[in-house]
């Protein structure tokens, strides 16, 4: 009983102290994390499946049998109180491991510290600009991407985009892979994920071949140690602004979407009159996606979503997602600039 109450109050400390950004930063999320993930990586892309599901089937196994035994020994009333300290000790170590493996970078230095970032350039002419610089690009690319996207150049992108960012290790891309949650990815419009223990990539089974190569570059941002939300999506943009094809396609398409749901509706309107025909039947494709998903199964799991968020020190919740366009702004991409590292 003492091992299990050290270790719940071990969690909670780990869930509650207070840590500095820029300790998080220069020994976990620069030193310690890229030795975990260039580790645990490999090992899981060289299994086809998802550890994933083998960890939830086994440990949902050996929870019913252990129960079911202590239910024969103490009888069911006897065994709830035992049990629920069971279920809160496991929890406990689950959330250890979490934060071990990939969760302490939510605590890490804001990306918008480690890059030029200038708070002056976020303002509706700014997002006007930005929207109308990808639509033209969407357009312009629409013909080079009508092939399949091929995964080497999304990878040797995404090695350039950490480069840019001046990122001192370069994180191992993860193969992505399909689950048993497949089905709950489709009711619930889930892009993807990473399994935060054994560092592997997830994909909706459902993704749009256009739609692919930013969501991976997405799940690879969080392999590399970009865990909120907005930075995933402005590195995974960044990553596939390296390449071209349906790659660039695929990552400008996403910030069309991004911007135009930002900005005023006159001027989303008018974002979206100027897309040419092709690109309008993708915006259809993917919004018809969409629409096969479960409103309350997509209204639970964005509820659910965006309390984890916030139990992880993200403020904005889900709101996180729209933040891209906060960063692209503030970097100077809606005027042409290139993104740089902050000399501060």
């Amino acid at each position: 009983m003492r091992l299990r109450l050290f270790v719940v109050a071990l969690a909670a400390v780990a869930a509650l102290a207070p840590m500095p950004a820029q300790v998080v930063e220069r020994w976990y999320s620069n030193r310690i994390y890229p030795a975990i993930q260039t580790t645990l990586t490999p090992i899981s892309n060289r299994v086809g499946i998802a550890l994933l599901d083998v960890a939830v089937v086994l440990l949902a196994v050996v929870l019913v049998v252990a129960f079911w035994r202590l239910v024969r020994r103490r009888g069911l009333v006897r065994s709830l109180a035992p049990g629920l300290v069971a279920l809160l000790t496991l929890a406990a170590v689950i959330y250890l491991a979490f934060v071990a493996l990939w969760g302490l970078n939510y605590r890490r230095v804001p990306l918008d510290r480690k890059i030029r970032y200038d708070a002056a350039l976020v303002t509706r002419a700014a997002a006007v600009a930005l929207g109308e610089r990808a639509v033209a690009t969407v357009n312009a690319s629409y013909a080079d991407a009508q092939r399949d996207s091929a995964p080497a150049a999304l990878e040797a992108a995404f090695a350039r985009a950490q480069g840019v960012l001046g990122q001192p290790h370069r994180a191992v891309p993860g193969t992505a892979k399909r689950s048993l949650l497949g089905f709950y990815f489709r009711a619930a419009a889930i892009d993807g994920m990473i399994d935060p223990i054994f560092l592997e990539v997830i994909l909706a089974p459902d993704a749009l071949r256009f739609e692919r190569p930013f969501i991976l570059a997405h799940e690879w941002a969080h392999l590399a140690g970009y865990a909120d939300e907005s930075e995933a999506n402005f590195v995974a943009w960044l990553t596939c602004a390296q390449a071209a094809g349906v790659e660039a396609y695929s990552g400008w398409f996403a910030v069309v979407q991004h911007v135009v749901n930002s900005v005023p509706e006159a001027d989303g309107k008018m974002l979206m009159a100027r897309l040419d025909p092709g690109p309008r039947r993708d915006l259809a494709e993917s919004a018809r996606r969409y629409a096969r998903s479960s409103p309350a199964v997509r209204e639970a799991a964005r509820g659910a979503y965006d309390t984890y968020l916030r139990a992880n020190r993200v403020e904005e919740g889900i709101e996180s997602y729209s933040q891209i366009v906060r960063l692209m702004l503030g970097a100077g991409i809606a005027e042409g600039r290139d993104v740089q590292v902050s000399v501060r």
